[in-house]
């Protein structure tokens, strides 16, 4: 199988130029499904950390960068909305957040924050022994005795040992951002959950200062409020622009 892909048919949320070259590197199986971007696309093509794959597979074996807090083998190791990239040599730390336009770029966290992962409860199983099963945006999967987490809320999970830090319910008045869609990457709260019949989505009413806007469930994601702080503190994230 190829490990090359087309960079014309790339997903949208990956932060790449499309036109500069055909090809560029295909994301390994992992976290994040099909959005998933290459690590060595964020070290090569966004941050300009290496110039070539042997020099991103040379920083991996050094052990200075880490995703969620592990160390990754494999420069295609994907990675996705809500991730942990830290260097920790350089004394940098990032979250994958999407902008405007859903591409996926990368802001700026403080070292204290790198110890939970955001994520978005997708599904909820009750399994033997009286434990919960929770799976979350990316792919991961939990157990917890907590049942008052439910489906389209967020969760922050310890990257050390899975522990759940924080719990943030999806309901009227919460703090979300969209993350698909024409409003990808704005930030507002919720004013109405509008449950849709049968098999139609539900739809959501985001407020924000300067007015509203309408989505889909699947496109929003409970936040905490100290992204806000972060998107402020970051004045931009990196990302690449077309050529």
């Amino acid at each position: 199988m190829s490990k090359h892909q087309k960079r014309l048919s790339v997903p949208k949320t990956w932060p790449i130029a499309r036109k500069e070259q055909q090809y560029t590197v295909k994301a390994d199986a992992g976290p994040h499904g099909e959005a998933g971007v290459p690590l060595l696309i964020v070290l090569r093509d966004v941050l300009g950390y290496a110039d070539s794959k042997k020099e991103a597979m040379y920083a991996l074996d050094q052990g200075s960068v880490l995703v969620n807090g592990g160390t990754p083998a494999d420069v295609r190791r994907p990675v996705g909305m809500f991730d942990i990239v830290s260097f920790t040599e350089r004394e940098e730390y990032y979250r994958v957040f999407p902008d405007e336009g859903g591409r996926l770029a990368l802001t700026p966290i403080e070292a204290a924050d790198t110890d939970g992962k955001l994520g978005k409860v997708t599904n909820k199983h009750h399994v033997s022994g009286g434990r919960i099963q929770f799976g979350l945006h990316d792919g991961q999967t939990l157990l917890s005795e907590d049942s008052s987490i439910s489906p389209n809320d967020s969760i922050v999970v310890a990257t050390e040992d899975e522990e759940i830090l924080a719990h943030f319910p999806y309901e009227e008045g919460a703090l979300v951002t969209a993350v698909k869609g024409q409003h990808a990457g704005e930030i507002g709260t919720i004013e109405t959950i509008s449950v849709s019949p049968g098999s139609s989505p539900n739809g959501v009413t985001v407020d924000q200062d300067d007015g509203s806007f309408e989505t889909v469930e699947e496109y929003v994601v409970v936040i905490d409020e100290n992204f806000l702080d972060e998107e402020t503190d970051a004045g931009g994230e990196t990302e690449v622009s077309e050529s």
